[in-house]
């Protein structure tokens, strides 16, 4: 077996054999950690037989040089700035077909980075393969459920014994598989991914993971889902996709986090590629689909769809109401839904959607806090303005007059240059109806305070 030396310097001797220009590979995938960072890994793969071989009296071997250098983009200061000799013994020739893999982590706080990873033959250091990455790091371990990157493995070992392995992590002996490849050599795909802030949902229900497979042209490959319990608030998840069939091909694996009941889903993917020069590709696949299958929408149920709608119809404009009722398929409702929340996104550069996420927090808030006799919040006159305009700046609550019914004024001095809002429970079932507001396009009745009055 391979013994991985970490080491500063070696001397070198007799170089035997010119190798090939290196076949040097890297991935990384982050973790959370706390509110502020993230546990970034990452993970390198050297071809031996790209390496220079070294004869020397007492041992052989080759050895590669790691080196990662992150800038942070936004000040230009550079926060990791290392090098590594990773070296690997070799006791017969059919060891130089193996890979030396390796992992490293680091805790980095939230920000972006430029991540710059060079992979040189430690015997020949002009012989190197430089590879750049964006790093954008935003932390996973916040107030709503998230999932982490997905990494990929070429073997996950579950109830692992070997913790002293580099590759031990919660349980699983999980070897990491930096360039992504498999097929006919690597029939079997493994993932790892962790999921986080389970119990954020005040509702007792299940979520559901979804599985999906697509290739280059958004054609569903394969789906599967399972049933997630909320009865810890953190766990792994790990699968694996048999990949023998699969034509050769660039994929993505896409993992969907749904809870279904609080309308919130969050999602993860990776890519990888699919090497199988003896399986025929074949046109005919299940469902050709749009960037949507990547989204929390792509794997929603027509029933899932049509509630999401109801709740976004407050900010729906007439044709987008006319549009979506004329809709028949739950693929073209998908569709709609996607290109709905992509056209409210603020800030498109970033995969999260954050309107569409404050929107469905607020549908929960709503939830817990205007619901009135059945009914949920978000139905209510109540529930409608906080979703559509958000929290408001100020609010002066009357639950106890002698002359008039309950009311509320909710006062937003952010729209219009200051507007208001006042609810009434008219029907004395805590359900306060908008009676008056000065916002364009609201109910304006300058004289509400009637509607309240006791008699």
């Amino acid at each position: 077996m391979n013994r991985f030396l970490l080491a500063l310097l070696f001397s070198s001797s007799l170089t035997v054999i010119f190798p090939q220009k290196i076949n040097f590979e890297f991935d990384y995938a982050q973790f959370g950690y706390d509110s502020s960072a993230n546990y970034v890994e990452f993970y390198y793969s050297f071809d031996q037989s790209s390496l220079e071989y070294v004869d020397t009296d007492t041992t052989d071997y080759v050895g590669g040089i790691l080196h990662i250098e992150i800038i942070d983009s936004a000040t230009s200061e550079t926060i990791i700035d290392k090098h590594w000799i990773v070296n690997s013994e070799i006791s017969d020739s059919t060891e130089l077909t193996r890979n030396l893999i390796g992992i490293l982590g680091f805790i980095i706080n939230q920000g972006s980075y430029r991540a710059t990873i060079t992979g040189s033959d430690a015997n020949n250091p002009s012989n190197n393969r430089t590879i750049s990455e964006l790093l954008f790091v935003v932390p996973f371990t916040k107030t709503s459920i998230s999932l982490s990157d997905i990494q990929l493995a070429s073997n996950i070992i579950p109830g692992s014994e070997n913790t002293s392995s580099i590759f031990y992590k919660n349980t699983y002996e999980i070897t990491p598989l930096p360039a992504a490849l498999c097929g006919e050599n690597q029939p079997i795909l493994f993932y790892y991914t962790e999921v986080y802030n389970i119990q954020f949902s005040p509702y007792e229900n299940e979520l559901r993971l979804d599985e999906l497979v697509v290739n280059s042209r958004g054609q569903l490959v394969s789906s599967k889902s399972k049933r997630i319990n909320k009865s810890v608030d953190s766990r792994v998840e790990v699968g694996k996709l048999n990949v023998y069939k699969f034509p050769t091909e660039t994929y993505t694996l896409i993992l969907n986090l749904i809870d279904s009941v609080a309308n919130y889903g969050v999602s993860s993917s990776k890519k990888f590629f699919v090497y199988n020069p003896s399986v025929v590709p074949i046109d005919t696949l299940q469902l050709t689909t749009s960037p949507v299958l990547s989204t929390t929408f792509g794997s929603m149920s027509e029933e899932e769809l049509d509630d999401l709608y109801s709740k976004s119809e407050y900010i729906a404009s007439e044709q987008e109401k006319d549009r979506y009722e004329a809709l028949s398929t739950v693929e073209a409702k998908r569709e709609f839904m996607y290109t709905f929340w992509k056209a409210r996104d603020e800030n498109p550069s970033d995969e999260r959607n954050q309107y569409f996420l404050d929107y469905l927090k607020r549908i929960t808030e709503s939830n817990d806090k205007y619901s009135a006799a059945k009914k949920s919040g978000w139905k209510t006159d109540r529930g409608r303005v906080y979703l559509v305009y958000g929290p408001p700046s100020e609010i002066e609550r009357y639950p106890n007059q002698i002359e008039s019914k309950p009311y509320e004024i909710w006062i937003y001095e952010s729209l219009e240059g200051g507007v208001v809002f006042v609810f009434g429970d008219v029907s004395g079932y805590n359900d306060y109806q908008l009676l008056h507001s000065t916002k364009r396009g609201e109910l304006r009745d300058d004289s509400w305070i009637r509607r309240i009055a006791v008699q």
